[in-house]
């Protein structure tokens, strides 16, 4: 005891001078950068003050752990995504620091509120959904593992859009998220790089015989890195972020003597520059659109190979060696040019034989598979693709010639086999064919997703080289999902397992299985739940003037809106509870408060109709007083990450109902699971794995069409909506009031239940749906059944975090190690 109580003082003693330093640190900081006093300063700069403070922390950790990288010549991963959904930073880097805590006290004794504070923060606009977060949660647990590893992407001026809903219908409003600045970045003039695009390639003969490259007359854009730091959880690592921008040069606006024509071309070019990197997923329903999207590709990949090639050669390695210390990933097929990229730099430039050229590139690139939807493989009319990057194009095609040659040898005689294989075919650039013959290793991202891909979308591929695919099940952060977005629960664990060991092991919350039978612990899991309830009810009732009762049922899907998601099959089981509220006496149900939230893509009508259905109904719902104390219905406006902290932790059911064999894993039902949650949910993505990790259906409530059915229905037909429409009473219902004018005119939904004969099968499975929530509301009223199985989906939710993933990346395609930073 006087041991504990003497280790006590110590540790507060060391706060106390920590907390000194740091108050004189932001003290100082705030004169340097406004030249005023604390009580001067805005909200905002109070804000810039403490992420300028934090930087000072970090950036003598970066330079360290740049150092040791290169002393050490690490072998380092570069993961390039076209999108890195990152949300607010301060707080994760003061956790990952150690020092919120100090932060917070040293903020009070000047009467300001850190939470406060987080809240002036913009969410920054560099990704939309699942995959741009999957790549934040990478990073984040790149760093924290202490693997040298960095992501690549774009630094877009506007993020995708920021959501506003005007009389039911999604809005699209420009997210200027840089309008007051990105606190966390570091421009790099000196480090900027040359990319090309038009122009006119071929082979030249040269006088010994042999044949060179010739790029002519192309078009020079700049692109100009800006560095983010990734810092480490408690461990000195900081890794890097590189965004790029596209920028005209410096000497350009030197207009000088021209002629109008000259100023002109020079004024379109500068147009032209600055609308690389203006935005986030151009509308690729138009022909420029689409042509913007390959721009956009291009010029990440060339911008972001050619660095790490520099860097590469400026440590003094061998470019031989170079897929010994390099590796390169390419997540979904936005970055699948990189094949090509790497190989016009070691061809082109380092002059290596094709030969070696190709067993570099292949050693270096690995491929990770997102989607077995059709529509999101990228393929690219050659007519679009040659005169763009015409270098890039006879590079593509000197592949795919070889491959062939290949192919043809392994199945002679079969030109559909070839057909099947071919990287350019009928016209097309094919991306995922690219990436997939480029590369050493491809993965899925769910264990069904993965074999969906061997089974069908990569088949071909699969049978022609099996080994090169493997499965990565997803994962999530909990540092940012636990540990950031729910403090109670977080602070439960330690008291209940005696240890914060967990918190850099997650592993370790396995731990909590010994105690899903202690009632003493339910009751506090469900007493935070409540207050985490409460807290987003607040927020409901100040943004969408809505009072919710959080002690009703908290039922959420939050995510992209897309048909496959089946956003449709939950509004319309609302719409039937609410009729049988309506007309049927003896119908009963708990109160249950509803929850969407998501973004439609622009051109996606469907989707947005499908928005226009949610809000309609819950302004239907939400007036009506004889059922609302029953049945609420929120839609959460431009739903993102900073929303999500606040979301997934108020969560008691978790909607996760894709169509069996759409979702490649979902990373939005590990969330819910961590905080607490019960799936409702399809055998799809990593559900499967989910539920199988909670010990089955006595903690997961499942329903509807198998893989295997809906993939025979794809195949084989049968299926027909008409019969169901004509057959089950329920939907009958609920799709006449599509067009009887109970919710408004929406003879479009109708239309693509019944006339496009419901490709995503949510008639087929609307019953089973129905039947799924009464077990819900079954389960529900036996109390601490329902927070055991809460507790047994926190216990077993630590194989889903991120650093498990990526250990597994690290060890069995990277080939990278640890690097520990002193």
């Amino acid at each position: 005891m006087a041991r504990e109580t003497k280790e006590t003082k110590q540790k507060n003693r060391e706060f106390e001078k920590e907390k000194e330093e740091l108050k004189l640190r932001f003290v100082q900081t705030a004169h340097i950068m406004w030249g005023r006093e604390l009580d001067e300063l805005t909200s905002n700069e109070i804000y810039q003050t403490v992420a300028a403070t934090a930087k000072q922390y970090i950036s003598d950790n970066w330079i360290k752990t740049n150092k040791a990288y290169a002393e050490r010549q690490d072998k380092q991963v570069y993961y390039f995504s076209i999108e890195f959904l990152m949300g607010r930073l301060l707080k994760s880097n003061l956790l990952n620091l150690g020092i919120e805590e100090v932060v917070k006290e040293v903020l009070a004794d000047f009467h300001l509120d850190l939470s406060k504070t987080f809240e002036e923060e913009p969410d920054a606009g560099l990704g939309n959904g699942g995959l741009g977060r999957l790549a934040a949660c990478f990073i984040d647990s790149l760093a924290a593992r202490s693997l040298p590893g960095h992501g690549c992407s774009i630094r877009y001026q506007y993020g995708l859009f920021e959501q506003k809903i005007i009389n039911g219908n999604q809005v699209e409003i420009p997210d200027n998220w840089l309008k007051d600045g990105f606190a966390w970045e570091y421009r790099k003039p000196d480090k900027a790089i040359d990319v090309k695009f038009g122009g006119n390639a071929y082979m030249a003969k040269q006088p010994d015989g042999r044949l060179k490259p010739v790029y002519e007359n192309p078009m020079t854009v700049m692109a100009v890195p800006y560095d983010v730091p990734i810092v480490g959880y408690h461990n000195n690592t900081v890794n890097t972020l590189r965004l790029w921008n596209a920028e005209v040069n410096k000497d350009f606006s030197d207009y000088g003597y021209l002629t109008k024509e000259q100023i002109q071309q020079k004024n379109e070019y500068r147009t032209f520059v600055e609308s690389i990197t203006r935005f986030l997923y151009p509308d690729d329903s138009t022909y420029a659109g689409r042509r913007m999207r390959l721009i956009q590709e291009y010029f990440l990949v060339s911008a972001g190979v050619q660095s790490i090639v520099r860097h590469y050669k400026k440590t003094g390695m061998d470019i031989h060696d170079f897929g010994k210390k390099i590796a390169i990933h390419i997540n979904d097929t936005h970055p699948a040019l990189c094949v090509a990229e790497l190989m016009r730099i070691l061809v082109d430039e380092e002059e290596l034989s094709w030969n070696e050229s190709w067993s570099i590139t292949k050693n270096t690139i690995a491929y990770t598979n997102h989607t077995i939807l059709p529509e999101a493989l990228e393929k690219w009319p050659v007519e679009m693709f040659k005169p763009l990057l015409p270098r890039i194009y006879m590079i593509i095609d000197e592949i795919n010639r070889r491959w062939l040659i290949d192919v043809r040898a392994r199945y002679p005689q079969n030109e559909d086999k070839v057909h099947a294989l071919s990287i350019i075919q009928d016209g097309m650039v094919h991306m995922a064919r690219l990436a997939v013959v480029g590369s050493h290793s491809v993965n899925g991202v769910a264990k069904i997703h993965t074999q969906i891909l061997k089974d069908t979308t990569l088949h071909d591929f699969y049978e022609y080289n099996p080994r090169m695919f493997n499965n990565k099940t997803n994962g999530i952060t909990h540092r940012r999902w636990l540990m950031g977005a729910n403090p109670e629960l977080s602070s439960l664990i330690d008291e209940t397992i005696g240890s914060q060991r967990w918190r850099r092991q997650p592993e370790m919350l396995e731990l909590l299985n010994d105690y899903v039978d202690d009632k003493a612990f339910l009751t506090e899991i469900g007493k935070i739940k409540r207050i985490r309830k409460a807290g987003l009810a607040a927020y409901v009732k100040e943004h969408n003037g809505i009072e919710v009762d959080p002690d009703s049922i908290f039922d959420l899907q939050v995510k992209r809106i897309h048909s496959y998601k089946r956003q449709l099959m939950n509004v319309l089981h609302i719409m039937y509870q609410y009729h049988k509220l309506k007309t049927d006496k003896d119908y009963t149900m708990l109160p249950t408060t509803y929850f969407f939230g998501g973004k439609a893509a622009p051109g996606y009508f469907i989707a947005k109709e499908t928005i226009r259905l949610i809000n309609a109904v819950a302004d239907k719902v939400n007036q009506d007083p004889e059922t609302n104390d029953k049945l609420k219905v929120i839609f959460i406006e431009n739903f993102g990450v900073s929303i999500g902290e606040l979301v997934y932790p108020a969560a008691e059911v978790s909607e996760q109902i894709s169509t069996a064999s759409k979702e490649a894993s979902g990373t939005g039902n590990m969330k819910f699971m961590m905080n607490g949650a019960i799936t409702l949910g399809t055998l799809d993505g990593a559900n499967v794995e989910i539920r199988d990790a909670v010990g089955g259906d006595a903690n997961f409530v499942l329903f509807g069409l198998r893989a295997e059915e809906v993939l025979n229905y794809y195949a084989n037909g049968g299926y027909s909506a008409w019969d169901e429409y004509n057959q089950n009473e329920q939907v009958k219902l609920v799709v006449d009031q599509l067009v009887d004018g109970t919710y408004g005119d929406f003879r479009s939904l109708h239309d693509y239940f019944i006339q496009d004969n419901d490709e995503f099968f949510i008639l087929k499975d609307l019953k089973a749906y129905t039947e799924a929530h009464e077990e819900i509301y079954n389960r529900y009223q036996k109390r601490y059944a329902w927070l055991r199985s809460a507790a047994v989906n926190i216990a077993n939710s630590g194989w889903f975090s991120s650093d498990r993933t990526i250990s597994e990346y690290a060890s069995e395609i990277w080939q990278i190690k640890p690097s520990k930073i002193l």
